[in-house]
């Protein structure tokens, strides 16, 4: 069971609420001397303290993204290496249905060789009578770090907020990919590294798993990415190292676009990998980028939405920008820019069409 999962919290409330029962029915049906008797009582009251304090920091940790995975919260697991990581092969993926109507599956990239999880949402017109052969657009969605694919689903309100805007006619019915932005619990903020090739991940070995598996409209017209904070950042970027592969980007509240010192400590790397660079160097390209935030967003400033628009003039990447007065670094204020962010995507992407 995931540490971030709903299913997780939801076990871990109904522990709680079983303790406190047993302590209730057993307080005075304890047998033995009254020394006896207080032991087992004060043992009963820690036992429902403990499980109401774990209820509180899933609670916290869910909506803070503290710790992304058991591996996370123990310390294990960061270092592995890229060679060592196993997994099926993409061409060998098999897919597990989820109870929330998505598809899981864990797989290793044969050219990144990163391995993760991919969480995969068709639309209901994927399986309505008659669209057996019809194609449909693509949309990434790139979580935080810290952060799960399933972030999406346990806080950011996914894939329901997308089917309303369907039943609205303000979005497109696109498939979404949820996939892992740090394979191995290491953050390089989506760039290929002499260690790790996550952005080979993601841009190459994700959308083979996705091409091979679901009817998907043929890249570049009809995939795109939508990412909150680290993964905002990386969506900014993809599109401009991979217009072959990526038509479009909607970025909401996007780590800065210079890139992350922290991250990527070499200077010559993190500015080849950064969008603020990138947009400068890439000519003719057919790429649409959104770039949304709040004015009280201190970890993406308004200011820097700017400077990257002032820096596109010219390049031909065309560029929309969203400042909203009010929110936090946090799904609550994602959450609020989906209308216009996927509704500008449904604009760059093409809609679904017959298979030729």
């Amino acid at each position: 069971m995931e540490l971030t999962s709903t299913a997780f919290l939801v076990t871990l409330i109904a522990v709680t609420v079983l303790a406190v029962l047993l302590a209730l029915l057993l307080w005075n049906r304890v047998p033995g001397p009254a020394p006896v008797r207080w032991t087992a009582r004060v043992l009963m009251i820690g036992l429902c303290q403990l499980t109401a304090i774990c209820v509180v920091a899933a609670w916290i940790n869910g909506s803070f993204g503290l710790y992304a995975s058991w591996d996370d919260l123990l310390g294990t697991g960061n270092g592995q290496d890229a060679s060592a990581m196993t997994g099926p092969p993409v061409g060998r993926a098999k897919f597990t249905q989820g109870a929330d109507g998505t598809l899981s599956t864990y797989v290793r990239g044969s050219h990144s060789k990163l391995a993760g999880q991919v969480i995969v949402w068709t639309p209901p017109a994927y399986d309505a009578p008659g669209a057996d052969r019809t194609r449909f657009p693509v949309v990434v969605l790139l979580h935080g770090y810290p952060g799960t694919p399933r972030s999406w689903m346990d806080l950011g309100s996914m894939p329901g907020a997308l089917e309303r805007l369907v039943r609205l006619g303000e979005a497109r019915p696109f498939i979404l990919v949820m996939p892992e932005i740090h394979p191995g619990g290491v953050n390089t903020d989506c760039s290929d590294t002499p260690q790790r090739k996550i952005a080979t991940w993601l841009a190459r070995d994700v959308p083979d798993l996705v091409a091979k598996n679901f009817r998907t409209l043929p890249e570049p017209k009809g995939w795109g990415l939508m990412g909150v904070s680290t993964g905002a950042f990386c969506a900014a970027k993809l599109p401009l190292q991979y217009p072959k592969v990526f038509r479009a980007g909607a970025a909401l509240d996007p780590d800065p676009l210079t890139g992350d010192a922290g991250v990527l400590a070499d200077p010559g790397l993190r500015e080849r990998n950064s969008p603020a660079w990138l947009v400068g160097h890439t000519k003719g390209a057919d790429v649409g980028l959104f770039l949304a935030t709040s004015a009280q967003d201190k970890e993406s400033p308004p200011r820097q939405l700017a400077d990257f628009a002032r820096a596109a003039r010219g390049t031909g990447v065309r560029v929309k920008t969203l400042v909203r007065p009010a929110g936090g670094h946090n799904f609550q204020t994602w959450s609020g820019m989906y209308p216009d962010a996927l509704g500008w995507l449904s604009t760059e992407l093409s809609p679904p069409a017959p298979a030729s």
